[in-house]
């Protein structure tokens, strides 16, 4: 009897139908997501425009983190009382605007202040965007909804970012900006003709304010923040630095960078795909299997940073290992967070861009420190070594949790 339950489960699981405003959301997160990591592979061409280091340059990846993490809880708290649909159309606006400022800045600190109000706007959508697509689908298909917003990202890694990286090359890094507004036109319309008035769970019905931020009071919510905290740190500790360090470590020419960024991109969609479908039903061996195989892939790129042959297949398994996580970490935090629902959204944000500015800013000291690109790889192994025992502690709590009959709701996941 147990096994046909379990069996019907999973066939539930997999006929389920993700609903169209699930889509059109992660669509938007494309265009989000495009932006946000196509810097890393526009820092040269940025830094020689203005005038800057490329440290220096790094911090406007940073300074979008910086926004993302302010910007999620703040705006997810203030436009709470507001239509979630127009929430998402003002954020969105407000995004493209921001680039088309960006795409004419003269100066460095233009650019730098368009970054963190287009962050804000990116976290905003981010924290409604998510708690939308969570309120569209039942508890056990979370992590496949959350999968189709961190597939935008995935998607952004390999045609954005790419994209991004060609036309800093051949028409200025200027292009790539004025390319993210007009995609961000496109996810608007989307946002408007399909994503419902409301997309909130019990028809409309709104938890106080008050009564979401209890949920900061529990240890396992800051657990999973932490841990989330660290694996973003961990992999954009190094990604962020991947393009100079293909050129200045590698030895490659800048027409690879394109290229080794799709092979990063095509990995972090298959991972997306799989730690979507593995996360619902084995949270916790998920988070294992891909944190572990990301410190590992990781030792090696810092090991072999000279060899093409090795950093090129291996920055495609580090893209596919550490999206393998990124579902399971959001699903987590949604539901240790379950009381919060509008809140979940943004905390799980927040963890992710709170890692987003540690991490691009450790590897600027260590490359300011004279140690070179390949250490970046080094202290991101480490960083995710520390969000591997993070995930052990979460589920040592998870078995006690669920033992007490209280773990947000949700059985434990394996």
């Amino acid at each position: 009897m147990l096994e046909g339950n379990v069996s019907t489960k999973a066939e539930q699981r997999a006929r389920f139908r993700l609903p169209p405003a699930v889509l059109v959301i992660g669509g938007g997160v494309f265009a989000l997501g495009t932006s946000e990591f196509m810097l890393s592979g526009l820092l040269p061409e940025v830094a020689d425009d203005l005038d800057v280091s490329i440290p220096t340059a790094g911090l406007l990846i940073s300074a979008f983190a910086v926004g993302m993490v302010v910007g999620a809880p703040v705006l997810a708290a203030a436009t709470q009382r507001l239509p979630r649909r127009l929430t998402l159309v003002v954020l969105l606006s407000v995004f493209g605007v921001s680039h088309v400022v960006g795409a004419i800045a003269p100066t460095y600190g233009l650019l730098f202040a368009t970054r963190v109000v287009s962050a804000l706007a990116c976290a905003g959508f981010w924290a409604v965007g998510a708690a939308v697509a969570v309120s569209l689908v039942p508890a056990n298909a979370r992590a496949r909804a959350l999968a189709v917003l961190l597939g935008g990202l995935s998607v952004a890694n390999i045609a954005g970012v790419p994209g991004g990286a060609l036309l800093g090359q051949h028409l200025g890094w200027r292009a790539a900006f004025w390319a993210v507004a007009a995609l961000t036109v496109i996810g608007l319309v989307g946002v408007v003709l399909y994503v419902p008035r409301t997309g909130i769970d019990g028809g409309g019905t709104r938890v106080p304010l008050r009564v979401e931020l209890r949920v900061y009071r529990e240890r396992r919510v800051w657990l999973a923040v932490a841990t989330t905290a660290l694996f973003a740190a961990g992999t954009f500790c190094f990604f962020s630095y991947l393009a100079p360090l293909l050129t200045d470590v590698t030895g490659m020419g800048e027409g690879w960078v394109p290229i080794v960024l799709v092979l990063y991109g095509v990995g972090a969609l298959l991972g997306t795909a799989i730690g979507g479908r593995l996360a619902d039903a084995h949270l916790f061996g998920t988070l294992y299997a891909g944190l572990a195989a990301a410190t590992a892939v990781l030792a090696l790129l810092a090991l072999t940073a000279s060899r093409p042959a090795a950093v090129v297949p291996l920055a495609g398994l580090l893209g596919l290992a550490a999206f393998l996580c990124g579902p399971g970490l959001n699903a987590r935090i949604f539901q240790v967070a379950a009381a919060a629902p509008t809140l979940a959204g943004a905390t799980a944000t927040a963890a992710f861009n709170t890692g987003n500015t540690v991490g691009p800013w450790a590897g600027g000291v260590v490359i300011d420190a004279g140690l070179g690109y390949a250490w970046t790889a080094w202290l991101g192994a480490l960083f995710l070594l520390a969000a591997l025992g993070g995930a052990w502690l979460q589920a040592r709590g998870a078995v006690a949790a669920a033992a007490g009959g209280d773990d947000g709701g949700v059985a434990v996941a394996r």
